[in-house]
């Protein structure tokens, strides 16, 4: 894991330590958590696996039916 050192205000450092102590955890993993929401808002990633490969569908040439011809699984996990 990488290591980033940042400065905060006496309040905001002391609401840090009180919710950490609350929540039992870390500071560094309660601002962590707090963090990677923050960035999940601003530039959320598609919803599923077909948004991300959509680029990549059809790019692929070879038969359309691996997983529905018993012939092409023959001796698959082998």
């Amino acid at each position: 894991m990488r290591t980033l050192t940042f400065k905060v205000l006496e309040t905001l450092g002391g609401r840090i330590e009180e919710a950490a102590r609350k929540r039992a955890e870390s500071k560094s993993a309660l601002v962590r958590r707090a963090v990677e929401r923050l960035l999940a808002r601003e530039s959320p990633l598609p919803g599923s696996f077909a948004e991300l490969a959509a680029d990549f569908a059809g790019s692929v040439e070879g038969p359309g039916d691996l997983s529905t011809n018993p012939r092409r699984m023959k001796g698959y996990g082998r």
